[in-house]
């Protein structure tokens, strides 16, 4: 996927459509539901959008991306990738007509799913409980609950039906709607609009592999009938919010297995979050992008040099795998895992950029990440809006001696004018020159230098594996 300025310009003509009627309540759901997930920018683009709609129509007059970037007060950039959001997450679809004169779009709103669909998900429900917390959930819930009717025991429904109220139409009225049959239909190219209502998010089937899956289970305790279309569809998007590989998997389904050997898929999710909250110390996944978007992705082809190779891991690798890989295979200190998430959270660096900063960082300071070192990095390389791999290399690469005054500043009583000794260990992506001599302290140990550099070079191919 190229870049925004590729997928769309200003000039760009698009007109709104509606799937259906949207109703008020919708904003409450979006407002409350949606919004924490998406965030702002993404919410003020769908109600734009929305209000472009008169009253009672569900289709725009056409406009240019320019009067949108005015209307909103942002670039297109920024309208882009919230476009992207609103399209993942299932509240807009986009058609693209070009044409000689230029290209002109098609945004169709989709509306939000209803509270009972949203709260028993399975998945968005998960992601809106980390974000928000369990006071806030329970309140929303609270918030878009009625109170049921009275058990029936006590009352007597005394409701008339159709037949007891109505009589049966006559002969010669039938007669006359036998004239008017052409009337009542709907005309052509057009069709009656009314409420549609939402599909649940659903992850694509084909990112799981069920054929070893499949191979792993007995047919005797699991028949493959078992695994029919909608257990496959809760399979997918457990796989994706938990992160569960078919080795996994395979002991969850056996725990959601009923009598009749059939799957279960309420006692499915059930057995994944369980499954989940004991490997994660009872915390529930956060709705952050596992990999780097596709879109931000710019080593699409096989790579063949190592740095092709070093960016195409690290635009692939969550920044929790990239963790375990630094460590070893062990599993990241909760310290480490907070001080990532709230970079991710706060500063909104993507996850291929994070995974540069932690390998610059961790390779800087001795295989420990500090909370304020990385911190000040990580706003920096968002003031400079930095989206891809390479982008973060090269920053790192021009900026290093920048951010080795920044690591040693607190250390060193030294003047600003002196120049800094450099006695930290790099990455392999930085460009210089490997004849020039590592400059060390006069009292560090040679050999201990040696073993150390050995050290972390040895944790790079064991990560690039």
């Amino acid at each position: 996927m190229g870049q925004h300025w590729q997928e769309l310009i200003p000039i760009d003509r698009y007109v709104v459509v509606a799937n259906g009627l949207l109703h008020e309540f919708d904003r409450k759901v979006l407002t409350f539901l949606y919004q924490p997930l998406v965030g702002s920018a993404c919410f003020s683009l769908y109600m734009t959008l929305w209000t472009e709609l008169e009253d009672n129509t569900l289709w725009s007059e056409s406009s240019s991306h320019h009067l949108l970037m005015n209307l909103m007060e942002m670039n297109l950039k920024d309208i882009y990738n919230a476009r992207l959001k609103l399209e993942g997450i299932g509240l807009l679809k986009s058609f693209v007509k070009t044409e000689e004169s230029g290209r002109s779009f098609i945004y169709e709103l989709q509306p939000p799913l209803t509270p009972e669909q949203f709260f028993l998900d399975g998945m968005l429900n998960i992601y809106l409980y980390r974000k928000i917390g369990k006071n806030h959930f329970a309140r929303l819930k609270r918030f878009f609950s009625i109170q049921k009717k009275p058990p029936e025991i006590e009352y007597n429904e005394v409701t008339k039906s159709f037949q007891d109220v109505y009589e049966s139409i006559s002969p010669g009225s039938l007669q006359y709607l036998q004239g008017v049959a052409d009337e009542l239909e709907v005309e052509a190219n057009k069709a009656f609009f009314g409420r549609v209502e939402q599909k649940e998010i659903q992850i694509d089937t084909t990112r799981f592999d069920f054929d070893l899956l499949l191979a792993g289970l007995n047919e005797s305790l699991v028949p493959k009938k078992a695994i029919n279309k909608k257990v496959k569809e809760a399979i997918s998007n457990l796989a994706f919010l938990y992160t569960i590989d078919a080795i996994q998997m395979k002991s969850i389904i056996l725990g959601a297995l009923d009598e009749d050997s059939e799957i279960n898929i309420e006692e499915l999710r059930k057995s994944a979050r369980d499954w989940y909250q004991f490997i994660h110390e009872d915390k529930l996944p956060s709705l952050i992008e596992r990999t780097q978007p596709t879109l931000h992705q710019v080593q699409q082809d096989k790579p063949k040099t190592k740095e092709e190779k070093l960016i195409r891991y690290l635009e692939t690798t969550s920044p929790l795998q990239v963790l375990k890989d630094l460590s070893g295979g062990a599993e990241p200190s909760k310290s480490d895992i907070q001080i990532i998430e709230e970079v991710m959270f706060k500063q909104k660096l993507l996850p291929g950029v994070i995974n540069v900063l932690i390998q610059f960082v961790m390779l800087r300071t001795d295989m420990k990440l500090t909370k304020s070192y990385v911190e000040k990095i990580a706003g920096h390389w968002t003031r400079k809006q930095i989206k891809t791999v390479k982008e973060a290399m090269d920053l790192a690469i021009n900026e290093h001696r920048t951010y080795l005054e920044w690591s040693n500043g607190k250390k060193s009583g030294r003047s600003s004018k002196q120049k800094p000794i450099r006695t930290e260990f790099l990455p392999d992506w930085f460009d210089e020159d490997p004849k020039k001599a590592l400059t060390t302290s006069p009292k560090e140990n040679n050999n201990d230098l040696e073993a150390k550099k050995r050290e972390i070079e040895d944790k790079l191919k064991a990560f690039r594996k």
